[in-house]
């Protein structure tokens, strides 16, 4: 679990299941989190992962919904505009290469903001990958969530604890990788559709 194995791991009190990156650290061992989130942070840098339930989006096409989710996140990263925020690419995942059998589409978003971290003026620039998966039948969107800090600003509280004198993310081998994430993804699995009431 919380070495170095990725491991299957129960998400929302059991009600899902997937298997996480090696390194994790359970942040609601730390602080409070949203009962409709899972919020999981590498031990060594300053890469997380979210799990949300969220309220379906009617209104929103399956072509736009990873998009709609990426602003959303950039309006509460005070992250929105082009200039600070941008959508990379978005791809339709293949039901085959899934575990999650109950979603009618899921979506593969990769995209970049430029985020403060602590409502500080410094920003980061973050890579930001999301899967997301649609069960209108639920009335319900699971939105998992990769941050991945790429360039860190000298001025950022988080430059002290990754490096430094440089300011940048160290090359670790422990890091996170997109292919972790993806792994995440596709062994998502739904185990109790009682959590949607």
């Amino acid at each position: 679990m919380e070495n170095g194995e990725a491991q299957e791991h129960m998400l929302f009190g059991g009600a899902f299941s997937a298997v996480l990156p090696p390194d994790f650290q359970d942040v609601s061992e730390l602080r409070e989190i949203p009962d409709n989130q899972e919020v999981f942070a590498h031990r060594h840098t300053d890469q997380s992962i979210i799990v949300e339930l969220l309220e379906y989006q009617e209104g929103v096409a399956d072509a736009n919904a990873a998009r709609y989710h990426f602003e959303d996140i950039a309006s509460a990263n005070d992250a929105g505009g082009q200039e600070r925020s941008e959508v990379l690419n978005v791809d339709l995942i293949s039901g085959d290469q899934l575990m999650l059998a109950e979603c009618s589409s899921a979506w593969f978003l990769i995209g970049r903001q430029m985020v403060s971290k602590f409502n500080e003026e410094a920003r980061n620039t973050v890579n930001i990958y999301m899967g997301l998966f649609r069960l209108p039948q639920f009335a319900t969107e699971v939105l998992l969530t990769f941050n991945d800090p790429v360039a860190i600003n000298p001025s950022s509280s988080s430059a002290e604890k990754l490096c430094p004198e440089v300011g940048s993310v160290p090359n670790q081998v422990s890091a996170w990788s997109p292919e972790l994430f993806k792994t995440l993804l596709q062994t998502l699995r739904l185990r109790n559709p009682s959590i949607f009431g």
